[in-house]
């Protein structure tokens, strides 16, 4: 595509930065080694009430994924399942669900990453306090053990309500869903929490006993994240910034 096919792309589209930033996201995830084949999606929030939104097409590999890829759907009208190019079904309906029931839930992202559905398939899968980046998620992650098959129709309801006040769901015998206000605040947390299992299973494995931090320090650590949302910009751009050099047609 030429710079000025994407210009006109940029110019017709109302949403293209939106695009853009989102396509970034499948990229890193890629580099990651945190995607599964051409399964898992993202999804980004477009219009005020959450209801339509960006997400990948189906089966298509992270690795590939650019800004004009992505399919603007309506959580609203399932005829879009009845199109030749319909969404991935699972991603449809729990990517859906999240969108009509959480007008906040602007940015949603759903993986199988090995730590974190490592994590998932312990009979309990708290996040322990144990550094500075498993305190991050201290009392913001919700647990679901309701595990009834694949993310389909009822079930797909049935998990997104488990989400409660929280924004991370770590979903049982299954993987981690999560969302937040924007892209880069949403691929941030994603990209800590699998830090913070990492960390979690790594000390599990020791065998040895976990040096658990007390709840006042805990919380005190998560609330000393939240308030600086800058950090998840500055990361967003970083990753913008090397992508624009090493793999530019993400853009496109």
């Amino acid at each position: 595509m030429t710079n000025s096919n994407v210009a006109q792309l940029h110019h017709n589209d109302p949403y293209w930065e939106e695009r853009v930033e989102l396509a970034c996201l499948f990229r890193w995830t890629a580099r990651m080694n945190m995607h599964e084949g051409v399964a898992n999606h993202y999804s980004l929030a477009v219009n005020d009430d959450g209801s339509k939104f960006l997400m990948n097409p189906k089966g298509m590999h992270f690795s590939r994924i650019k800004a004009s890829d992505l399919q603007l759907l309506d959580a609203n009208d399932p005829t879009c399942m009845d199109h030749p190019d319909a969404p991935e079904r699972t991603a449809w309906a729990l990517h859906g669900a999240l969108h009509r029931q959480n007008p906040k839930a602007r940015c949603a992202l759903h993986v199988h990453s090995h730590y974190a559905t490592a994590l998932a398939c312990l009979k309990d899968p708290t996040m322990l306090p144990i550094d500075q980046n498993t305190m991050r998620f201290y009392d913001r992650v919700a647990i679901d053990d309701g595990f009834d098959g694949m993310g389909l129709d009822d079930e797909a309801e049935r998990v997104c309500k488990q989400f409660g006040d929280k924004p991370i769901l770590m979903m049982g015998n299954h993987g981690v869903m999560l969302h937040g206000p924007s892209s880069a605040w949403a691929f941030d947390d994603l990209y800590y929490f699998e830090k913070a299992a990492k960390t979690l299973i790594t000390a599990y494995s020791t065998g040895r006993e976990l040096l658990v931090v007390s709840d006042a320090v805990a919380r005190k650590t998560m609330e000393q994240w939240l308030e600086i949302p800058e950090s998840a910009d500055e990361h967003l751009r970083e990753l913008m910034a090397i992508l624009d050099v090493e793999e530019p047609d993400y853009r496109t």
